[in-house]
């Protein structure tokens, strides 16, 4: 069975809904828009659905058509700004990282606050700002991503979820875990096993178990966390102390991807 790309995803404000793709635009930071905008508390702090499981109803559109990022969310107005809207420039954190942001303005900041019933800002990614990758894992020395946790990219295969389901009562969907790149055609967690891969040219190296955290925990249409499926991850997926899904992934260029596209395993782990 051949492997390919069977599903695409991005998340234009960090923890919000994702948006699934046919075709995705790989910059330097990783899939354009991911990951571009993030809500923060009022001293700069990201905020996730580790905080606040309402997020997960927040459901952005990029509208290139009108240069508009569309906000929606259950008993809320439409909320839309620019785009390439700037902003006065603030400090944020990311976990240990320090990082330049565009604030989003006083409207963003009050729809948000709204829905989330917690004063936060709304802000968006500063462009000049290189935030790099880890040292500890990056390959080359302009390694950078954007809001994400850590790495431009996450990567999942269709048969590890698959083998996870079949230990569940219940099923859960891909968007538990918001990938950004999904494959089929593997074992499971085939994933594990891959060094370096590349997709329509385009070379990926596969660097670090992703570590899963409560947010997996949270049904992303209703907002409403559980208990699954980290207790069952543990029971198999833990290693020093983690419980580990899928894969994070650095690239070598920028490009296009989409589905149906081959994955080439150009190197493997030892």
């Amino acid at each position: 069975m051949a492997i390919v790309v069977s599903q695409l995803y991005f998340y234009p404000v960090k923890s919000c809904a994702g948006t699934a793709l046919s075709e995705a635009e790989i910059g330097s930071r990783g899939i354009k828009y991911d990951r571009q905008w993030m809500v923060v508390d009022e001293a700069g702090d990201f905020l996730t659905q580790r905080e606040l499981s309402r997020m997960a109803l927040i459901k952005p559109l990029i509208d290139e058509q009108s240069g508009r990022l569309r906000l929606n969310a259950p008993a809320m107005m439409e909320f839309a700004l620019g785009l390439n809207a700037t902003g006065q420039r603030m400090p944020v954190r990311v976990w240990d990282d320090n990082c330049t942001a565009l604030d989003q303005g006083d409207e963003a900041a009050g729809w948000f606050s709204k829905f989330l019933n917690v004063k936060v800002r709304l802000v968006k990614f500063d462009a000049e700002f290189t935030r790099q990758v880890s040292r500890k894992y990056a390959k080359r020395p302009d390694d950078q991503v954007g809001f994400a946790d850590g790495f431009p990219f996450l990567l999942l295969t269709e048969a590890s979820l698959s083998d996870l389901n079949q230990r569940l009562s219940e099923k859960l969907p891909m968007n538990r875990f918001r990938p950004n790149i999904v494959v089929s055609g593997t074992k499971p967690f085939a994933e594990d096993t891959w060094k370096k891969i590349a997709i329509n040219g385009i070379e990926f190296d596969v660097v670090k178990p992703c570590a899963r955290c409560v947010i997996t925990t949270v049904n992303q249409d209703s907002g409403i966390a559980g208990s699954e499926p980290l207790k069952t991850l543990a029971s198999f997926r833990r290693s020093d102390g983690k419980v580990l899904f899928g894969q994070n992934l650095t690239h070598a260029s920028e490009g296009k991807i989409a589905i149906g596209d081959g994955v080439e395993i150009v190197e493997a782990k030892l």
